[in-house]
């Protein structure tokens, strides 16, 4: 048993306070949610009338009930993509010892180094070529080109850090490499597919940049663009935006404690190699 020293007390202290900077933020926005717009009170102040109403004309003024549908199937569909194709390319990269598995790596590894903006342009009209502007397939193809390289780096790591015992015995009984790995392989990467799945939901959850550009003038919108309805040239009705704001951060908190445990294990993982 370690005993309790002053350091100990000393570290205590520091996380706690380490804790309200970053909840300060969190205090905030929730704060600002439940205060009327001509409320005199500031932000860190406690608001003297609470409102329940931000919530609702939030809900119903952004169209957040379509907003958060299309948001979730983008990012449902797009993680899938993702975790099946990542799991399927990053397999022989890990496990064949050759030089052209070595140069493909690298090879999806500039795609972390490449900014999409470079890309931005052409894309955009490639998807105008092939009509997929204004919906949410669009966006699915974007997001599983520019997460790929990513999602293959943990999967690759993750794999070279495990043994492949498992999978030597399945081919001594005749077990060929696809079904190796959908039955042996694959189940063995839940930790960092948990991992693989939260950290991309949280990166198109929050996107605003793309769908804006991809589903600009359509009735198709994710929740980022349904709140910036709310901030207009002359007038803000940023109550409203805190209010959808804490709405919107909802699905994401009950995913992430989902696989809070998968994503500290596999995210550690990964980076082993």
């Amino acid at each position: 048993m370690n005993k309790y020293t002053p350091k100990t007390l000393v570290l205590e202290v520091v996380m706690i306070a380490v804790a309200i900077v970053f909840f300060i933020p969190v205090y905030v926005l929730i704060n600002l949610s439940f205060k009327l717009p001509n409320d005199p009170t500031g932000p860190l102040q406690p608001t003297t009338h609470v409102t329940f109403q931000n919530y609702v004309d939030a809900w119903q003024q952004g169209h957040l009930a379509n907003a958060l549908l299309n948001s979730s199937v983008i990012a449902v569909v797009s993680v899938i993509l993702l975790i099946f194709i990542s799991a399927l390319a990053a397999y022989p990269l890990a496990r064949v010892a050759k030089r052209w598995s070595r140069v493909t790596f690298f090879v999806f590894m500039i795609g972390l180094l490449l900014p999409f903006q470079l890309a931005m342009i052409p894309l955009y009209s490639t998807m105008r070529d092939l009509g997929l502007l204004g919906t949410v397939w669009a966006l699915v193809i974007f997001y599983v080109g520019m997460q790929a390289p990513f999602s293959i780096f943990l999967y690759t790591g993750f794999l070279r850090a495990m043994p492949s015992d498992y999978e030597e015995s399945a081919s001594l009984d005749g077990c060929g490499p696809m079904a190796t790995f959908w039955h042996i392989v694959f189940p063995l990467l839940r930790p960092i597919t948990g991992t693989v799945a939260i950290l991309n939901v949280i990166l198109i959850w929050n996107d605003f940049l793309t769908p804006l550009l991809y589903l600009s003038g359509s009735g198709t919108q994710t929740v980022p663009v349904a709140l910036f309805s709310f901030v207009g040239q002359y007038v803000s009705q940023w109550n409203l935006v805190f209010a959808g704001l804490v709405i919107s951060i909802f699905p994401i908190l009950i995913v992430y404690f989902a696989l809070q445990r998968s994503i500290i294990r596999g995210f550690a993982s990964g980076l082993k190699g």
